[in-house]
């Protein structure tokens, strides 16, 4: 399965507005989704103003998921509350990610996606040491795709969740740069 990425643009507001009112989506991300919410919230990022990364996934061409990516370094608070629950070394990174057509959850799609903007990681941000990613401990499917693109969970500990609905347990998931040479 090849995933193709872009950075999120201002034209692809609309199709990020749809995927935030699926009720999958909806569920775990917890985001308001009006214009000028979506235009608020993305928008930095989209004109670079904001040091995280908002990357569109394709499949064969066609849209599928998101990715928000950054560096743990640019964010010192959530960096903190990461650091109660685990090591969180020089260089770590973060993700959040979600697949917008709820048709296409459960084909190994997120999986695909995970694997592939990990690898993409590696490779534009070589001063990344380690990729954490907490996921609410009730986001079973979620987590899961994490395990089967190579994570590992690392730690257990209490973080807000996106949702008030969900209770504080999350499971953080780490993936390590590899090594290279001998």
């Amino acid at each position: 399965m090849e995933i193709s990425w872009r950075r999120v643009e201002e034209q692809d507001f609309p199709l990020l507005r749809r995927w935030l009112q699926q009720p999958h989506v909806k569920r775990w991300w917890n985001h308001e989704t009006t214009v000028e919410a979506v235009a608020r919230d993305f928008g930095p990022a989209a004109r670079g103003e904001e040091p995280s990364e908002d990357l569109l996934a394709f499949l064969e061409g066609r849209p599928v998921g998101l990715v928000q990516r950054s560096r743990l370094c640019d964010y010192p608070d959530y960096a903190a509350a990461l650091a109660a629950i685990v090591h969180v070394p020089d260089g770590a990174m973060t993700i959040d990610y979600l697949i917008g057509d709820p048709r296409q959850t459960g084909q190994g799609i997120g999986t695909a996606m995970l694997h592939s903007v990990i690898v993409r990681t590696w490779a534009e941000h070589p001063a990344a040491s380690c990729i954490l990613v907490p996921v609410v401990a009730a986001n079973q499917p979620s987590w899961r795709a994490l395990e089967r693109a190579g994570l590992r969970r690392v730690g257990v500990g209490d973080l807000e969740p996106d949702n008030p609905v969900d209770d504080r347990t999350h499971y953080l998931y780490r993936a390590d740069r590899p090594r290279t040479g001998g």
